[in-house]
């Protein structure tokens, strides 16, 4: 899938220095990891591998006899482990956003920027299962539910440590949208599948005619109309800058989605698509790619009883590009890559499994030029495993993204992010030790 924006890139170094502090602190130092099995992703697996990294970004990747390494490099022998790019996760709720809220169906104009806690311990938790780019997502209760944001997992304090910023200064992210009974309810929401795409239909009409308003100003202040931040969006969207990430189930959801895109052209990706397995040829026909959920909630939607372990195997088949998701905290982000195995034991190629949750989950997010696979040039975001990436025995022991490690199994506060239950992953749970009737 091509990227509609340009894809993130070097910026000014004071710039980045700035919005993202933690790049400061990766090491200038070249590192080497050596004795590994390497699996690049892009190409075919390398053992007795080596790769350096240096400043945040992959300086070689490849064989033990073909890799010189660096005077001054720092050794890691990661013999006995497995080094593979790090995980990227099409679609996360970690942080808790909430954008939109229950005023209305149609609200482009929120964002998940204004809603996130970089401080949740959901973020920590996603390291551990060595998660290191996510799709950070507003819900499904709306139509139009706000903007996404992918954002770098990072350890830090505010939201402009995690963020992707493009070559032209914009925060890479996609636009949320939803069908199906998520946001069926009483008016003004619709009561209907049928009300529900009409709705949709008339909010990019407006956006269309918005953006012909501007045209016809031709930059004179006195004929512009009023600035409408939800049309702004829709017309970002529409103009191919940004991406539509459309929650759907339902096989007949799913083609109605898939209408709206023909009708307006947007970039779009299929979340979810349950019933994806059903209508692979049509969506492998519109050429648009999908984000699949192989575990679900028990006792979730009524539409997603056709859920399917065999739709990552049969979308690939048809030619679909396929990525795999946790939804968490529908799904532990600690356990993502038990996702890939099950999508194998449902028939998708190894190859396609690994991918999807690497390279083309980065392809479909418009990253795939910095992230996604261990290739020279590219950001250094990986995990270093105690064995196969498909095995339910397997641990992410190191977390490192650009050159800095995020997470080390063998830290005892590290280590209880992975394997530690309820209680600990909520060390900002709220207390009523000072909220009694006399405080």
């Amino acid at each position: 899938m091509t990227a509609t924006r340009p894809r993130p890139g070097v910026l000014l170094a004071a710039f980045v220095l700035a919005l993202v502090p933690s790049l400061a602190r990766a090491q200038t130092q070249p590192q080497a990891f050596v004795g590994a099995e390497i699996l690049p992703i892009s190409g075919d697996p390398i053992e007795n591998g080596v790769l350096v990294v240096q400043d945040g970004v992959i300086v070689a990747v490849g064989s033990a006899d073909a890799v010189e390494l660096p005077d001054d490099a720092v050794i890691h022998d990661a013999s006995g482990r497995v080094i593979m790019p790090g995980l990227v996760d099409t679609h996360s709720h970690v942080g808790g956003p909430w954008a939109a809220d229950g005023s209305e169906p149609i609200q482009p104009e929120c964002r998940v920027l204004d809603a996130i806690n970089v401080r949740d311990a959901g973020i920590q938790k996603a390291q551990a299962g060595g998660i290191t780019t996510a799709n950070v997502m507003p819900g499904s209760g709306q139509l139009i539910s706000g903007q996404t944001l992918y954002l770098k997992l990072r350890d830090g304090e505010t939201i402009d440590d995690l963020l992707i910023v493009d070559d032209e200064g914009q925060v890479a992210g996609g636009l949320k949208m939803a069908n199906g009974t998520n946001s069926q309810r009483a008016a003004p929401f619709p009561g209907t599948r049928g009300k529900s795409a009409a709705l949709v239909r008339q909010a990019y009409l407006n956006a269309q005619e918005y953006g012909r308003q501007i045209e016809e100003a031709d930059g004179d202040p006195s004929k512009m109309p009023p600035r409408d931040l939800g049309n702004e969006v829709l017309l970002e969207v529409l103009n191919g800058d940004r991406v539509v990430h459309h929650h759907t189930h339902r096989h007949d959801d799913i083609l109605t989605v898939l209408r709206l895109q023909a009708e307006f052209g947007f970039e779009l990706v299929l979340q979810h698509v349950s019933d994806g397995w059903k209508v692979a040829e049509q969506i492998a026909a519109a050429g648009v790619p999908c984000s699949i959920i192989l575990l679900d909630s028990p006792g979730g939607k009524e539409e997603a009883l056709g859920l399917n372990w065999k739709t990552g195997a049969i979308l690939e088949q048809a030619g679909v590009p396929v990525a795999l998701h946790t939804d968490d905290p529908i799904n532990d982000s600690r356990y993502f890559l038990r996702c890939a195995g099950f999508a194998v034991r449902g028939g998708m190629s190894r190859e396609g499994a690994l991918s999807a949750v690497t390279l083309t989950a980065a392809q479909m997010l418009g990253l795939g030029d910095s992230i996604g696979s261990l290739e020279a040039g590219k950001d250094a975001d990986f995990i270093v495993l105690d064995g196969d990436p498909l095995s339910v025995y397997t641990h992410v022991h190191e977390t490192w993204i650009e050159g800095e490690k995020v997470f080390d199994l063998a830290d005892d506060e590290d280590r209880l992010w992975a394997e530690g239950g309820y209680g600990a992953s909520q060390p900002q749970a709220f207390t009523w030790c000072c909220h009694g009737e006399d405080n």
